[in-house]
C-alpha cells in the first residue's frame, strides 16, 4: 500500500516534497543586465510571482522573483546577495512561488524573512508547506465578531476592548514604547498562539525585543518572523507575507491567533523600492500606487475566518508624529480601529503611553456588556473634561465650583490615571480591569 505524504518522517517527507515538484522541462534563460534592484533576463518562461534561482559564479543559485516584463525580458528582484552575478549568469525557473512551512514545530522559533530558521536550532520538523501569497476569506464565509479578546493590559481591555478577529492599528512616532506594549500584548493575551513580523528593525532590536520585551514564556507559544532593515526590500516584503501565512495556518486550525507586525510603514517604505525599481510611478508623497494597492490585500488576509480567528496589531510609525500622513491614513481606512501613543505621555513617565481619548475601537459595543461600555464612556468624558482645563489647573487660575463637570474630573483624575498606568510585567486579567474599572468610580 503506497504511504501518504504525512506518514513519512518529517525529513523524508521534505525531501519528497521537492522530488514532486520536479519536472522534466527545465525553463531557463540568461541575465543582459542588471540596474540598481532590478535584473533583465532574456527568459526564462515564467510567471509573476514566480521564484527563479541565478547562478552566480561560485556558490549556490541565489533566488529572485518575477516582479514584471518589459520589452518581451523577464524583471527579477533578488531575495539575498547578488555578488558572483553578471551579464550571461544563468536564470531557471522553479516554477513556483515562494513557499513556507507551517506546523505546531514553529512555535517557539524564529525565522527569516523567507521562512528559514534563523536561531540555529536547526530544520524545522515540518511536512506542510503554504504559497505566502495566502488567500483573503470570502466575505460570508467570516464569521461575525462577538467575543473580547484580553490582550492583559488595562487601558486596552478596559476603554478600547478588541474582539477575537478585529484588527487595529497602533499608531506612534518612534521611541514612545511600541515595542514594549507589543511585547506585554504577547506575554499577556488569552490567545493560544501569537505571530510576530518584525519588518524593517534594527538589527540590534531584534534581540532586545525578543530576550526583554517577549521573553522566554512569550516565545514559547509564538512564532518570530524577521527581516532586518538590512536585508533586501523584496526579503522585507516576503518576511510580512510569511507571517501572514503562519498565522493563517493556525486560524485555520480553529486557533485564536494573536498577530504582530512591527511596522507597516517599513514594509510600505520596501514596496516603494520595489515598485520605483521596476519604474513605477512616485504618486503620493513618493509612495507608487503599488503600495497603497499592497496595504488591503495584506491587511484582509487577517481577521476571522470560517473556524479561527487572527486578531491583529499592526504598528505604524509617524513621521513627526503626524497621524495624518498617507500610510497612516490609508491603514487607518483598512482596519477597524486605532491606538495612538501619545509622546507627551511618554516623557510624563506614562506608560503603557496610550491615548485614550484619540483612539477608538470600532467594534467595543459588539463584544462588551452595557455595563462596561457605560464605564469607558464615563472615563472618556472625565479625561475629555479634565483635558479642557488642564491648562487652567496647572496655573491654579481654575476655581473650585465654577463647573461641575471639572471638579468631578479634578476629582477622578488620580485613580483614571492609575488605572491606565500599568508596569511591563504586570498583567491584568478582563475581570480584573473590570472590577478595577468600576472602583475608579466608587
Amino acid at each position: 500500500m503506497m504511504k501518504t505524504m504525512d506518514e513519512f518522517s518529517p525529513r523524508v517527507a521534505h525531501y519528497l516534497r521537492h522530488l514532486e515538484q520536479v519536472n522534466d522541462t527545465v525553463h531557463s534563460g540568461r541575465v543582459s543586465q542588471i540596474v540598481g534592484l532590478t535584473i533583465e533576463s532574456i527568459g526564462p518562461t515564467t510567471n509573476i510571482g514566480d521564484l527563479c534561482l541565478i547562478q552566480p559564479r561560485k556558490g549556490r543559485g541565489i533566488p529572485a522573483e518575477v516582479v514584471g516584463f518589459r520589452d518581451q525580458k523577464v524583471l527579477l528582484m533578488p531575495l539575498s546577495d547578488l555578488t558572483g552575478v553578471g551579464p550571461g549568469s544563468l536564470v531557471t525557473a522553479t516554477g513556483s512561488p515562494l513557499m513556507v512551512p507551517v506546523g505546531e514545530a514553529l512555535l517557539g522559533r524564529i525565522l527569516d524573512g523567507l521562512g528559514q530558521p534563523l536561531d540555529h536550532k536547526g530544520y524545522v520538523p515540518v511536512t506542510k508547506y503554504r504559497s505566502v501569497q495566502g488567500s483573503i476569506p470570502q466575505p460570508l464565509e467570516r464569521q461575525r465578531i462577538k467575543d473580547h479578546l484580553s490582550v492583559g493590559v488595562r487601558a486596552i481591555d478596559g476603554v478600547l476592548t478588541c474582539g477575537r478577529g478585529q484588527r487595529i492599528g497602533v499608531f506612534a512616532g518612534s521611541g514612545v514604547g511600541k515595542s514594549t506594549l507589543l511585547g506585554m500584548m504577547a506575554r499577556h493575551t488569552e490567545a493560544d498562539v501569537n505571530v510576530i513580523a518584525l519588518i524593517g528593525e534594527r538589527g540590534r532590536e531584534v534581540r532586545e525585543f525578543i530576550e526583554r520585551d517577549l521573553g522566554p514564556d512569550g516565545l514559547a507559544r509564538s512564532v518570530v518572523v524577521v527581516a532586518t532593515s538590512d536585508q533586501p526590500a523584496l526579503v522585507r516584503i516576503k518576511g510580512a507575507m510569511v507571517a501572514t501565512t503562519i498565522a493563517e495556518y493556525f486560524r485555520d486550525l480553529g486557533r485564536d491567533v494573536l498577530f504582530v507586525m512591527d511596522s507597516v510603514t517599513r514594509l510600505a517604505l520596501a514596496q516603494r523600492e520595489v515598485g520605483l525599481a521596476i519604474g513605477e510611478p512616485p504618486a503620493t508623497r513618493g509612495y507608487t500606487p503599488s503600495v497603497f494597492a499592497l496595504m488591503p490585500k495584506l491587511l484582509e488576509r487577517t481577521g476571522p475566518g470560517p473556524t479561527g480567528t487572527i486578531t491583529a496589531f499592526y504598528t505604524v510609525l509617524v513621521e513627526g508624529d503626524d497621524m495624518n500622513e498617507p500610510i497612516a491614513d490609508t491603514v487607518r481606512g483598512i482596519l477597524d480601529g486605532h491606538i495612538v501613543l501619545n509622546r507627551a505621555l511618554a516623557e510624563r513617565n506614562h506608560y503603557p503611553a496610550i491615548d485614550v481619548l484619540a483612539s477608538i475601537s470600532r467594534l467595543m459595543v459588539e463584544v462588551t456588556s452595557q455595563e462596561h461600555q457605560e464605564l469607558a464612556a464615563k472615563l472618556r468624558a472625565a479625561l475629555a473634561a479634565y483635558a479642557e482645563a488642564e491648562d487652567l489647573i496647572n496655573i491654579g487660575a481654575y476655581a473650585h465650583g465654577s463647573n461641575p463637570e471639572i471638579d468631578e474630573a479634578i476629582r477622578l483624575y488620580p485613580g483614571i490615571t492609575a488605572f491606565l498606568r500599568q508596569g511591563i510585567d504586570e498583567r491584568s486579567g478582563f475581570s480584573d480591569t473590570l472590577d478595577l474599572l468600576k472602583t475608579v468610580f466608587s
